[in-house]
């Protein structure tokens, strides 16, 4: 937009939602630049960041002077005032509310037991603390999640909220690539999420792989 600096991000690429915000501004082409904050550096906790995002969380946008946080409320707005596709957030009231719908629900099931799995199969085991337990209940739980993306956010669709790829796709498929760090595709034996995941990425094209090479290079 003229007139306007580029956005900066402040990400961690290991973090699921900071890399659904990358591929966005990527894939739609928005100028931004991106400012690394190493989480298991402790980045997000210096005096800087804090007097940015009090929540010490990522991502982080600042846009112009004004500062958001939570990956939802940023792609939502940059989707809203960027000039992309509409399909990414529908202007369409029904349409938008389907996005809405699925982001409502994203953060206490998708996101949480993804996190729940990385928690006890990656980053537990590396500090010495395996819970071989409460990984078998997380990889329980999330059955379950995956199970509802299947029967009903698919159940009629190509993506999860019409035929067409929005930010409910982005989000969750940055979700469900997270434990392959620890070398588990959880989408193995479940080809329709398979199927899906594949289209998502071809609607994505580059800004796909280059967000998730962090990912690639720490699979075990």
């Amino acid at each position: 937009m003229a007139g306007r600096q580029a956005v900066k991000a402040y990400l961690d690429l290991v973090s699921q939602p900071c890399r659904a915000v990358l591929i966005f501004l990527k894939d739609n082409k928005i100028p931004h630049t991106v400012e690394s904050i190493a989480i298991q550096k402790g980045q997000h906790k210096t005096p800087e960041f804090i007097k940015l995002n009090p929540m010490q969380k990522l991502p982080v946008l600042e846009d112009n002077g004004f500062v958001l946080t939570e990956s939802d409320a940023i792609l939502k707005y940059l989707a809203t005032a960027y000039n992309v596709p509409d399909h990414w957030y529908p202007k369409l009231p029904e349409k938008r509310a389907r996005v809405d719908e699925y982001t409502a629900w994203h953060h206490e099931n998708t996101h949480m037991h993804i996190s729940s799995v990385f928690l006890h199969e990656f980053l537990l085991p590396r500090m010495g603390l395996p819970n071989p337990e409460m990984l078998e209940k997380a990889l329980s739980d999330l059955d379950g999640t995956l199970d509802k993306l299947e029967n009903m956010f698919l159940k009629r669709q190509a993506f999860l909220c019409s035929d067409d790829i929005s930010l409910a796709d982005l989000l969750a498929v940055c979700e469900l690539m997270q434990p392959l760090c620890g070398g588990r595709d959880i989408l193995k034996n479940r080809p329709k999420l398979l199927s899906w995941r594949s289209r998502v990425q071809s609607s994505l094209s580059d800004s796909f792989d280059e967000a998730h090479d962090i990912v690639y290079r720490m699979r075990i």
